[in-house]
Order: C-alpha cells, then sequence, then structure tokens
C-alpha cells in the first residue's frame, strides 16, 4: 500500500519538492562576493592583445579592453575593431562586465595612453582614411561632436555602440576593408 508521500503528485511530496528546490535555488547565492566595478586600466609595453598576441604599445589607434563577469583582469584589444569582433560573435556567451575604449579625441593617435571610458556610451567612425592597428579601424570618441570633426577631417560615417553589426567587425577583410565605404 502506498502512502500520501509516495505518489508522484500528492501534494506533501510536490510541498518538499518545492521547498527544497527553493531552498537551492537561494543557497546558490550564498558566499558568493559581488564583484566590485570595473575600472579601466592602463597597458604597458607588456600588453598583448587577446585576440593576436600583438604588443598593444606598438601600434597605433583606439586600443580597447573588456571585463568579464568574475575575471579580475581586462582582456586587452589593440584596435576597436578586434573588440566589437570579440563581443558580437554569436559563439561569445560570456557575460561582459564592462568594456572600455580610448576617446581618440584626447588620446595620440600615433601613441595612445589613457583616455578611456565606457564602450557602449561611445560614438564611432567607420571608414575613415586613419587607420589601427589592424587597418581600418573604428575610431571611438566619447563624444558626438568629436566623432562628427573627426569624419570632416577624415571621412566615415557616425555610429553609436548598437549600430555596429558584425560585418563591420569583420577581421577576414570584410566591410571594414572594402575601399567602396
Amino acid at each position: 500500500m502506498c502512502t500520501p508521500l509516495c505518489t508522484p503528485f500528492s501534494w506533501p511530496r510536490r510541498h518538499l519538492l518545492l521547498t527544497l528546490a527553493g531552498s537551492a535555488v537561494l543557497l546558490a547565492g550564498c558566499g558568493r562576493k559581488p564583484q566590485a566595478p570595473a575600472r579601466p586600466q592602463e597597458f604597458d609595453a607588456a600588453t598583448a592583445c587577446a585576440l593576436d598576441g600583438m604588443l598593444l604599445a606598438d601600434y597605433a589607434g583606439p586600443k580597447a579592453q573588456v571585463f568579464y563577469v568574475g575575471e579580475a583582469r581586462p582582456h586587452w584589444f589593440c584596435d576597436t575593431v578586434e573588440m566589437f569582433h570579440a563581443l558580437l560573435r554569436p559563439e561569445q556567451v560570456r557575460p561582459v562586465q564592462a568594456a572600455f575604449v580610448q576617446d581618440m579625441a584626447r588620446a595620440d593617435w600615433e601613441r595612445p595612453r589613457g583616455h578611456w571610458f565606457d564602450a557602449t556610451t561611445g560614438v564611432y567612425v567607420a571608414g575613415s582614411r586613419r587607420h589601427g592597428s589592424m587597418g581600418p579601424t573604428l575610431a571611438s570618441f566619447s563624444t558626438e561632436r568629436d566623432a562628427a570633426a573627426f569624419a570632416a577631417r577624415h571621412g566615415g560615417k557616425l555610429l553609436r555602440y548598437a549600430e555596429v553589426t558584425p560585418d563591420l567587425a569583420d577581421l577576414s577583410g570584410g566591410a571594414m576593408h572594402d575601399s567602396r565605404m
């Protein structure tokens, strides 16, 4: 003879399973410290790109750094195109805590240092005559005014972060290498 607890859908059994499941969910977050907000760091002469190992200090143009959740150190990119390539790939599933790029209205194009800001708030210029470490780049600016001034001098089209598409971050010679753009 079966007791009320042994039937698969009995109220006491369902109550017990829901209580255990709820407890497991609540306990899953115990002991975890909230991650401190990411702050931009500065690269040095030995800092290498996460995608290709190139030394950031050896190349002109805007750089980028991405902090993934649970990692204290950034993944560095010697070009903003590489950052977008990494973040926009369909297989990219790691949660991003923060991404920073350089404000090229303030940083020296040939030897950029400092002037980091949140990449998601930036205005980018695609298709300009200025090149970064990977050739054509997405020049990064913290204000639309500075991006427009750059585009007036060097050509290109203004884009917000959300408007950058995977084809603009194609490292195989796609849209960024199309001379008709």
